[in-house]
Protein backbone atom coordinates (compact mmCIF):
# COMPACT_ATOMS: atom_id res chain seq x y z
CA UNK A 1 0.00 0.00 0.00
CA UNK A 2 1.33 3.42 -0.99
CA UNK A 3 1.04 4.57 2.91
CA UNK A 4 4.04 1.88 3.66
CA UNK A 5 6.89 3.58 1.47
CA UNK A 6 9.88 4.05 2.50
CA UNK A 7 10.78 7.65 3.86
CA UNK A 8 7.81 9.95 4.32
CA UNK A 9 4.71 8.20 4.95
CA UNK A 10 2.98 8.19 8.40
CA UNK A 11 3.39 5.12 9.85
CA UNK A 12 0.08 2.85 9.61
CA UNK A 13 -2.83 3.62 11.37
CA UNK A 14 -4.03 1.17 14.09
CA UNK A 15 -6.45 -1.58 13.19
CA UNK A 16 -9.38 0.27 14.59
CA UNK A 17 -8.69 3.44 12.53
CA UNK A 18 -8.47 1.55 9.39
CA UNK A 19 -11.79 0.51 7.53
CA UNK A 20 -9.78 -0.93 5.21
CA UNK A 21 -9.01 -3.34 8.12
CA UNK A 22 -12.15 -3.79 8.71
CA UNK A 23 -12.50 -5.03 4.86
CA UNK A 24 -10.73 -7.55 5.00
CA UNK A 25 -12.11 -9.25 8.57
CA UNK A 26 -15.09 -9.66 6.39
CA UNK A 27 -16.34 -13.21 5.79
CA UNK A 28 -14.11 -14.40 2.82
CA UNK A 29 -12.07 -12.28 2.29
CA UNK A 30 -9.24 -13.80 4.39
CA UNK A 31 -9.73 -16.91 1.96
CA UNK A 32 -9.52 -14.74 -1.55
CA UNK A 33 -6.12 -12.64 0.27
CA UNK A 34 -4.71 -16.20 1.15
CA UNK A 35 -5.63 -18.14 -2.50
CA UNK A 36 -4.52 -14.73 -4.33
CA UNK A 37 -0.93 -14.35 -2.41
CA UNK A 38 -0.20 -18.25 -3.26
CA UNK A 39 -0.89 -17.95 -6.72
CA UNK A 40 1.25 -15.12 -7.10
CA UNK A 41 4.08 -16.94 -5.14
CA UNK A 42 3.71 -19.20 -7.81
CA UNK A 43 4.28 -17.37 -10.87
CA UNK A 44 6.64 -15.34 -9.54
CA UNK A 45 8.29 -19.21 -8.61
CA UNK A 46 8.76 -20.37 -12.36
CA UNK A 47 11.64 -20.95 -13.66
CA UNK A 48 10.85 -18.49 -16.99
CA UNK A 49 10.70 -15.53 -14.53
CA UNK A 50 14.39 -15.60 -13.41
CA UNK A 51 15.56 -15.07 -17.00
CA UNK A 52 12.65 -13.97 -19.22
CA UNK A 53 10.34 -11.73 -16.68
CA UNK A 54 10.66 -8.80 -19.11
CA UNK A 55 8.99 -10.16 -21.50
CA UNK A 56 6.38 -12.06 -19.20
CA UNK A 57 5.61 -8.52 -17.90
CA UNK A 58 5.42 -7.30 -21.69
CA UNK A 59 2.90 -9.99 -22.56
CA UNK A 60 0.65 -9.48 -19.34
CA UNK A 61 0.60 -5.66 -20.48
CA UNK A 62 -0.80 -6.64 -23.75
CA UNK A 63 -3.26 -9.11 -22.59
CA UNK A 64 -4.59 -6.86 -19.51
CA UNK A 65 -5.21 -4.05 -22.01
CA UNK A 66 -7.01 -6.64 -24.25
CA UNK A 67 -8.90 -7.36 -21.35
CA UNK A 68 -9.88 -4.19 -20.14
CA UNK A 69 -11.30 -2.80 -23.78
CA UNK A 70 -13.27 -5.78 -23.94
CA UNK A 71 -15.31 -4.95 -20.67
CA UNK A 72 -15.05 -1.17 -22.07
CA UNK A 73 -16.94 -2.75 -25.49
CA UNK A 74 -14.00 -3.33 -28.03
CA UNK A 75 -14.00 -7.22 -27.66
CA UNK A 76 -10.52 -7.97 -30.05
CA UNK A 77 -8.83 -10.66 -30.71
CA UNK A 78 -5.50 -10.80 -28.83
CA UNK A 79 -3.24 -10.95 -32.07
CA UNK A 80 -5.79 -8.33 -33.85
CA UNK A 81 -4.47 -6.07 -30.78
CA UNK A 82 -1.08 -7.27 -31.04
CA UNK A 83 -0.57 -6.85 -34.72
CA UNK A 84 -2.66 -3.25 -35.36
CA UNK A 85 -0.79 0.23 -35.00
CA UNK A 86 -3.73 2.21 -36.12
CA UNK A 87 -5.91 2.88 -33.27
CA UNK A 88 -8.37 5.39 -34.48
CA UNK A 89 -10.06 8.63 -32.62
CA UNK A 90 -14.21 7.15 -32.70
CA UNK A 91 -15.34 3.40 -31.62
CA UNK A 92 -13.80 0.56 -30.64
CA UNK A 93 -10.18 1.73 -32.41
CA UNK A 94 -10.04 4.61 -29.97
CA UNK A 95 -11.09 2.34 -26.81
CA UNK A 96 -8.31 -0.68 -27.48
CA UNK A 97 -5.70 2.22 -28.31
CA UNK A 98 -6.59 4.18 -24.72
CA UNK A 99 -6.56 0.63 -22.81
CA UNK A 100 -2.93 0.21 -24.39
CA UNK A 101 -1.38 3.78 -23.50
CA UNK A 102 -3.25 3.04 -19.99
CA UNK A 103 -1.05 -0.30 -19.41
CA UNK A 104 1.75 1.63 -20.27
CA UNK A 105 1.39 4.75 -18.42
CA UNK A 106 0.39 3.25 -15.12
CA UNK A 107 3.61 2.33 -14.68
CA UNK A 108 5.37 5.52 -14.62
CA UNK A 109 3.29 6.90 -12.52
CA UNK A 110 3.62 4.65 -9.30
CA UNK A 111 5.90 7.25 -7.49
CA UNK A 112 3.28 9.93 -8.14
CA UNK A 113 0.56 7.30 -6.55
CA UNK A 114 2.16 7.29 -3.12
CA UNK A 115 2.28 11.34 -2.98
CA UNK A 116 -1.24 12.24 -4.78
CA UNK A 117 -3.64 9.44 -5.90
CA UNK A 118 -5.85 12.38 -7.50
CA UNK A 119 -3.39 13.78 -9.44
CA UNK A 120 -2.66 10.25 -11.27
CA UNK A 121 -6.39 9.84 -11.58
CA UNK A 122 -6.08 12.70 -13.60
CA UNK A 123 -3.12 12.23 -15.89
CA UNK A 124 -4.91 8.11 -16.37
CA UNK A 125 -8.07 10.44 -17.69
CA UNK A 126 -6.00 12.52 -20.13
CA UNK A 127 -4.24 10.01 -21.65
CA UNK A 128 -7.17 7.63 -21.69
CA UNK A 129 -9.57 10.52 -23.27
CA UNK A 130 -6.97 13.02 -25.35
CA UNK A 131 -4.91 10.39 -26.82
CA UNK A 132 -1.63 11.64 -24.86
CA UNK A 133 1.17 10.23 -25.20
CA UNK A 134 3.33 8.53 -22.06
CA UNK A 135 4.54 10.27 -18.95
CA UNK A 136 7.81 8.71 -20.54
CA UNK A 137 7.83 9.89 -24.16
CA UNK A 138 6.48 13.03 -22.83
CA UNK A 139 9.55 13.94 -20.54
CA UNK A 140 7.15 13.65 -17.64
CA UNK A 141 4.87 16.19 -18.93
CA UNK A 142 1.46 16.64 -20.29
CA UNK A 143 1.92 16.26 -23.84
CA UNK A 144 -0.77 17.64 -25.61
CA UNK A 145 -3.47 19.82 -24.73
CA UNK A 146 -6.86 17.72 -23.86
CA UNK A 147 -9.68 17.64 -26.68
CA UNK A 148 -11.91 19.34 -24.50
CA UNK A 149 -12.17 20.96 -21.15
CA UNK A 150 -13.91 17.84 -19.77
CA UNK A 151 -10.43 15.57 -19.60
CA UNK A 152 -8.24 15.39 -17.06
CA UNK A 153 -10.48 16.63 -14.78
CA UNK A 154 -13.54 15.12 -12.77
CA UNK A 155 -16.69 15.85 -14.11
CA UNK A 156 -18.96 19.06 -12.78
CA UNK A 157 -22.65 19.37 -11.93
CA UNK A 158 -24.73 18.99 -14.91
CA UNK A 159 -22.02 16.95 -17.06
CA UNK A 160 -22.65 13.97 -18.50
CA UNK A 161 -21.13 10.54 -18.60
CA UNK A 162 -20.33 8.24 -20.82
CA UNK A 163 -20.33 5.12 -19.42
CA UNK A 164 -22.51 2.56 -21.02
CA UNK A 165 -21.68 -0.77 -19.51
CA UNK A 166 -22.59 1.01 -15.79
CA UNK A 167 -26.22 1.69 -15.90
CA UNK A 168 -26.43 1.94 -11.50
CA UNK A 169 -27.54 5.82 -10.57
CA UNK A 170 -25.14 7.98 -11.09
CA UNK A 171 -23.24 10.42 -8.12
CA UNK A 172 -23.54 14.12 -8.73
CA UNK A 173 -20.74 15.91 -8.61
CA UNK A 174 -20.14 17.04 -5.35
CA UNK A 175 -20.35 13.52 -3.77
CA UNK A 176 -18.06 12.42 -6.51
CA UNK A 177 -15.63 15.28 -4.96
CA UNK A 178 -16.18 14.28 -1.58
CA UNK A 179 -15.52 10.81 -2.36
CA UNK A 180 -12.86 11.07 -3.97
CA UNK A 181 -11.37 13.38 -1.28
CA UNK A 182 -12.00 10.61 1.15
CA UNK A 183 -10.48 8.02 -0.77
CA UNK A 184 -7.40 9.93 -1.60
CA UNK A 185 -6.60 10.77 2.45
CA UNK A 186 -7.48 7.40 3.22
CA UNK A 187 -4.75 6.03 0.84
CA UNK A 188 -2.33 8.69 2.08
CA UNK A 189 -3.02 7.63 5.42
CA UNK A 190 -1.76 3.89 4.79
CA UNK A 191 -3.15 0.82 5.92
CA UNK A 192 -2.05 -2.63 7.13
CA UNK A 193 -4.96 -3.94 5.32
CA UNK A 194 -3.60 -6.59 2.31
CA UNK A 195 -3.44 -5.06 -1.61
CA UNK A 196 -6.14 -7.09 -2.77
CA UNK A 197 -8.59 -5.41 -0.62
CA UNK A 198 -6.90 -1.93 -1.38
CA UNK A 199 -6.71 -2.60 -5.53
CA UNK A 200 -10.51 -3.61 -5.10
CA UNK A 201 -11.94 -0.85 -3.08
CA UNK A 202 -9.82 1.87 -5.24
CA UNK A 203 -11.52 -0.13 -8.69
CA UNK A 204 -14.77 0.03 -6.96
CA UNK A 205 -15.01 3.34 -5.87
CA UNK A 206 -14.25 4.31 -8.99
CA UNK A 207 -16.81 2.33 -11.27
CA UNK A 208 -19.15 3.35 -8.34
CA UNK A 209 -18.49 7.30 -8.74
CA UNK A 210 -17.79 7.64 -12.42
CA UNK A 211 -15.91 10.69 -12.40
CA UNK A 212 -14.85 11.29 -15.41
CA UNK A 213 -17.09 12.39 -18.31
CA UNK A 214 -15.35 9.42 -19.92
CA UNK A 215 -12.73 6.06 -19.72
CA UNK A 216 -13.97 5.53 -16.02
CA UNK A 217 -13.90 1.53 -16.45
CA UNK A 218 -10.44 1.71 -18.44
CA UNK A 219 -9.00 4.21 -15.09
CA UNK A 220 -10.57 2.24 -12.79
CA UNK A 221 -8.92 -1.07 -13.78
CA UNK A 222 -5.68 1.07 -14.40
CA UNK A 223 -5.54 2.25 -11.04
CA UNK A 224 -6.16 -1.22 -9.41
CA UNK A 225 -3.13 -2.27 -11.76
CA UNK A 226 -1.41 0.58 -9.74
CA UNK A 227 -2.33 -0.39 -6.28
CA UNK A 228 -1.17 -3.82 -6.81
CA UNK A 229 2.20 -3.25 -8.45
CA UNK A 230 3.04 -0.72 -5.64
CA UNK A 231 1.81 -2.81 -2.64
CA UNK A 232 4.65 -5.32 -3.54
CA UNK A 233 2.15 -8.19 -4.05
CA UNK A 234 3.00 -7.94 -8.17
CA UNK A 235 5.76 -5.52 -8.80
CA UNK A 236 6.62 -7.10 -11.93
CA UNK A 237 3.24 -6.68 -13.22
CA UNK A 238 2.49 -9.79 -14.09
CA UNK A 239 -0.47 -10.69 -12.81
CA UNK A 240 -3.19 -8.98 -15.06
CA UNK A 241 -6.15 -8.80 -13.41
CA UNK A 242 -8.21 -6.85 -16.35
CA UNK A 243 -7.83 -10.52 -17.68
CA UNK A 244 -9.41 -12.00 -15.56
CA UNK A 245 -12.47 -9.28 -14.91
CA UNK A 246 -12.48 -9.95 -18.87
CA UNK A 247 -12.75 -13.85 -18.58
CA UNK A 248 -15.43 -14.01 -16.06
CA UNK A 249 -17.85 -11.63 -17.99
CA UNK A 250 -19.28 -8.40 -18.32
CA UNK A 251 -22.25 -9.77 -16.46
CA UNK A 252 -20.67 -11.03 -13.68
CA UNK A 253 -18.32 -7.67 -13.22
CA UNK A 254 -21.12 -5.43 -12.91
CA UNK A 255 -23.12 -8.04 -10.75
CA UNK A 256 -20.36 -7.62 -8.32
CA UNK A 257 -20.19 -4.09 -8.65
CA UNK A 258 -23.63 -3.63 -7.49
CA UNK A 259 -22.93 -5.74 -4.53
CA UNK A 260 -20.06 -3.06 -3.43
CA UNK A 261 -22.35 -0.20 -4.24
CA UNK A 262 -25.19 -1.60 -1.83
CA UNK A 263 -22.57 -1.23 1.21
CA UNK A 264 -23.63 -4.56 2.61
CA UNK A 265 -20.99 -6.44 4.08
CA UNK A 266 -21.93 -9.34 2.05
CA UNK A 267 -21.82 -7.46 -1.28
CA UNK A 268 -18.67 -5.35 -0.21
CA UNK A 269 -17.32 -8.94 0.50
CA UNK A 270 -18.31 -10.73 -3.23
CA UNK A 271 -16.64 -7.82 -4.69
CA UNK A 272 -13.69 -8.37 -3.00
CA UNK A 273 -13.49 -12.11 -3.77
CA UNK A 274 -14.59 -11.24 -7.48
CA UNK A 275 -11.33 -8.80 -7.85
CA UNK A 276 -9.22 -11.45 -6.10
CA UNK A 277 -10.78 -14.09 -8.32
CA UNK A 278 -9.77 -11.94 -11.30
CA UNK A 279 -6.63 -11.98 -10.46
CA UNK A 280 -5.77 -15.62 -10.09
CA UNK A 281 -7.10 -16.10 -13.67
CA UNK A 282 -4.60 -12.98 -14.51
CA UNK A 283 -2.19 -15.76 -12.80
CA UNK A 284 -2.80 -18.13 -14.83
CA UNK A 285 -2.69 -16.29 -18.04
CA UNK A 286 0.96 -15.12 -17.02
CA UNK A 287 1.51 -18.87 -16.38
CA UNK A 288 0.58 -20.03 -19.30
CA UNK A 289 2.81 -17.25 -21.12
CA UNK A 290 5.72 -18.57 -18.94
CA UNK A 291 5.13 -21.97 -20.08
CA UNK A 292 5.05 -21.72 -23.53
CA UNK A 293 8.35 -19.74 -23.11
CA UNK A 294 9.95 -22.43 -21.63
CA UNK A 295 8.99 -24.76 -24.76
CA UNK A 296 10.28 -22.17 -27.05
CA UNK A 297 6.15 -21.08 -28.25
CA UNK A 298 6.05 -17.54 -27.98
Amino acid sequence: MAGNSRGTSPAPPKASDDPLVTLASLPGVADSVDSVRKGVDRVYGHRVMRRRSNEVTSEAALRGARGSAALSGADWALEEVRRRTDFGVEGEPRTVGAALRLTAEAGQLLSVWRQSPLRVLARLHLVAASGGRSSEEAGGRQSEEPADETVGRPRLAGEPVDEPLIELALPDADEVAGRLDGLSRLLLAGTEAPALVTAAVVHGELLALRPFATCNGLVARAAERIVLVGSGLDPKSICPAEVGHAELGRAAYVAALEGYVSGTPEGVAAWIAHCGRAVELGVRESTAVCEALQRGAA
